[in-house]
């Protein structure tokens, strides 16, 4: 038989910038499949311009990407109990954001974003918390079809929602930008589409024409 049991768990996460009153925007951002948080943040020192605050959280599953040694990754979830996975990762971006945006003035900006597989999860914490925030950024990823789409519309009527990718990302395949508009149009909502020359990679150029809408 299976069973399950809750215990403290010790996460971490990157910051780049300094928590001050001086801060004007809050940007947490969730990394890709096979990446780690302290190399992700670095890709945005672009928007470090000392009134902006970039968070990083990592997925909470660690591996070896080839083999047993060598370079490690993090995940956010796979398909292996994978309702768990999710409840875990939206009780940890709840506490990291809330205990970040408590230390900063009460009307600062905040920009959720998602990379790749990240996408997906800030999605769900974007539809599936109560957190605040103006702007929701999908980049080289869509939403996930299982949003509970009444409570999604509600929490996205009215907010910027991005998606945002290079015309030559070798992983958006016709089908999966189909999947994109379908969902979109369930959700009720029209995503702001910004494209620009590249792989599945950011963009430094697109993060500041988003950051300064």
């Amino acid at each position: 038989m299976e069973h399950k049991i809750s215990f403290e768990f010790n996460a971490r996460f990157h910051t780049l910038g300094q928590v001050s009153g001086d801060i004007e925007q809050l940007w947490l951002v969730c990394h890709g499949h096979g990446q780690l948080a302290k190399y992700f943040i670095r890709k945005f020192e672009v928007l470090n311009d000392g009134k902006t605050l970039i968070v990083a959280p990592e997925g909470l599953s660690r591996y070896y990407l080839e083999g047993f040694t060598g370079r490690v990754g993090a995940t956010w979830m796979t398909k292996e109990d994978r309702l768990s996975d999710i409840e875990n990762y939206l009780t940890y971006l709840d506490r990291v954001f809330n205990s970040v945006k408590s230390q900063l003035k009460p009307d600062v900006r905040v920009n959720l974003l998602g990379f790749s597989q990240g996408a997906a999860t800030i999605s769900r914490f974007a539809t599936q918390t109560n957190v605040h925030f103006d702007k929701l950024i999908l980049w080289a990823g869509i939403f996930p079809p299982d949003l509970p789409p009444l409570e999604s519309k509600e929490r996205l009527k009215g907010k910027k929602v991005y998606w945002v990718y290079g015309t030559d990302d070798q992983y958006l395949s016709a089908g999966v930008m189909e999947e994109q508009e379908t969902i979109a149009k369930h959700l009720d909502i029209k995503p702001r589409v910004k494209t620009f020359k590249g792989l599945h990679e950011l963009s430094s150029e697109v993060l500041l024409e988003i950051a300064a809408e």
